[in-house]
């Protein structure tokens, strides 16, 4: 497999991963109001005790899943930008931290779960109370804002509109993703920018991947 076709793959699945997030965000979590600013830690931490598995699934898919596609994304789309080398490298230095981010987000929300299921049989108010302040510690790393996606997209695109111009709507996408990214680091914006850069991202990795396997 050339590294390209790699890269279109692993475009897919970074888009997989989202798609089964959102299906599981809107099916099994909505009711812990996990997402939002008026999440239960109580609720989550009873899903926790009744199906650690669930909560595990998430956070391998979401984060460590997703995280490992990404890593292989980042280096084929900086092969992609050979006609702005200097780009090229920025670009690829800025995935390969938002991939750092999302992947470390991963293991600490993991140490969440396992750490909250331990304590819970003997004190749930406790566990509640531990699992969200990891949770926060998750959210700083990459749960919470789209900083680092957002950098990275949004540069990913202004170089793609100047070195690489197929498929031209597809960097405009990026661009506004990108812009979205950047904006959930304002709270009163923080869920519509949240959802504009997550939804969008569906799109761009779907947008991606198809390119990459098509000049593969």
């Amino acid at each position: 497999m050339t590294l390209t076709k790699a890269g279109g793959t692993a475009a897919l699945i970074c888009a997989g991963t989202y798609l089964i997030g959102f299906a599981l965000l809107v099916s099994v979590l909505a009711p812990t109001g996990y997402g939002t600013t008026a999440i239960n830690a109580q609720a989550v931490v009873d899903l926790i005790h009744a199906s650690p598995s669930t909560m595990i699934a998430w956070n391998l898919t979401i984060y460590v899943v997703n995280a490992l596609a990404l890593m292989v994304l980042v280096v084929a789309l900086k092969h992609r930008l050979h006609a702005a080398p200097g780009w090229a490298g920025v670009t690829q230095a800025q995935g390969v931290v938002w991939a750092a981010l999302v992947l470390g987000a991963g293991m600490v929300a993991n140490v969440a779960v396992e750490q909250a299921l331990r304590l819970y049989a003997t004190d749930p108010v406790a566990a509640a109370e531990l699992w969200l302040s990891l949770h926060y510690v998750e959210l700083g790393l990459g749960g919470g804002n789209e900083i680092a996606g957002g950098v990275w997209i949004l540069c990913l695109s202004l170089a793609g509109l100047r070195a690489d111009p197929a498929m031209i709507w597809r960097h405009w996408l990026g661009l506004a993703v990108g812009i979205g990214g950047l904006l959930t680091i304002f709270p009163p914006l923080g869920d519509a920018a949240g959802a504009v850069f997550g939804l969008g991202a569906i799109v761009w990795f779907i947008a991606t991947g198809i390119a990459l396997l098509r000049n593969a």
